[in-house]
């Protein structure tokens, strides 16, 4: 399939095909990563990262990623670029197009990843913005394909706040033929843009994980809504994936969390001690889902 020059800014830019063969092509790479196969797909090829917003998973992932695909990274981090105030953006990505074979952004507005990606030669990867996160729900569908040994006819129960995760997961579940089911409080609800007809958005989250096969979950203030996180504690306390949760859930139900945790806050300690092993090899994951990304497009 050849997906060279195309930009990564949300699932919904790609189809079910497409995804799934990013996913095949992630766990294909992660197999052979352990065998100690080496590849040089993007031998000699730099990506330049811009990192608006601090990050672990984001960073490690990219960079070893294109190490090991025989590329080079170059990390630009906010007090070095100002994306969007030291000059415009338009400028920055036609400086960048010149230099690089690829560019990850990980920042707060979308449209400065839209705006970026409209005046690049080269692909945009949305590393994450305030609207979604599409890398990382392509590791969580290799990660629930991994587990369950399928992603058609499952269904994925979020519980939490409708913000980015929330989006892309009913973009990317959709997409790839599974139910979601979001439980939010009034108010925080997920974009409209990405609901889609086998989604349901509920205000009970007992009533959210009925029958699920994955329970899903994320912190209740992300970056940017600190000053938010004392009242969000309280309006989402009846929001946490707990013992008491999962007995609404299927049997085997597993649980995921794109990290970084609060245990005692959208998790107990005990349910993310439990689901621990899957929840860091969701983690993993995200390497070799981005080498799938980045081995298709550069």
């Amino acid at each position: 399939m050849n997906l060279k020059g195309k930009d990564f800014l949300t699932l919904l830019d790609y189809n079910k095909d497409e995804i799934l063969y990013l996913i095949d092509l992630a766990a294909k790479l992660k197999q052979e990563n352990k065998e100690n196969k080496t590849h040089h797909i993007l031998n000699g090829k730099t990506l330049a990262m811009i990192f608006a917003k601090p990050s672990l998973r984001t960073r490690v992932s990219f960079e070893v990623g294109i190490q090991q695909l025989g590329g080079y990274a170059v990390v630009l981090k906010q007090d070095e670029i100002n994306l969007g105030q030291r000059e415009t953006i338009a400028d920055t990505a036609r400086v960048l197009s010149r230099y690089a074979d690829g560019i990850m952004i990980r920042t707060f507005a979308h449209q400065d990843v839209v705006d970026f990606a409209k005046y690049s030669d080269i692909p945009v990867i949305n590393a994450l913005t305030d609207l979604c996160h599409p890398c990382q729900v392509l590791a969580d569908l290799l990660t629930i394909k991994e587990k369950l040994g399928k992603l058609e006819n499952l269904k994925l129960a979020y519980v939490g706040d409708g913000n980015n995760m929330a989006n892309s997961l009913l973009a990317g579940c959709s997409i790839v033929g599974m139910d979601v089911s979001i439980a939010c409080p009034k108010g925080y609800e997920p974009n409209e843009a990405f609901i889609t007809p086998n989604a349901e958005i509920l205000d009970d989250p007992f009533e959210a994980v009925k029958w699920a096969n994955i329970i899903y979950t994320d912190v209740w203030a992300s970056m940017g809504q600190e000053s938010e996180a004392a009242e969000r504690r309280k309006i989402f306390a009846d929001y946490q994936v707990n013992s008491k949760l999962l007995e609404n859930a299927s049997k085997d139900a597993i649980v995921l969390h794109c990290l970084p945790a609060h245990r005692g806050e959208e998790i107990t300690e005990s349910v993310f001690e439990t689901h621990a092993d899957i929840i860091f090899e969701q983690a993993e994951n995200r390497l070799h889902a981005q080498k799938a990304i980045m081995a298709s497009i550069m």
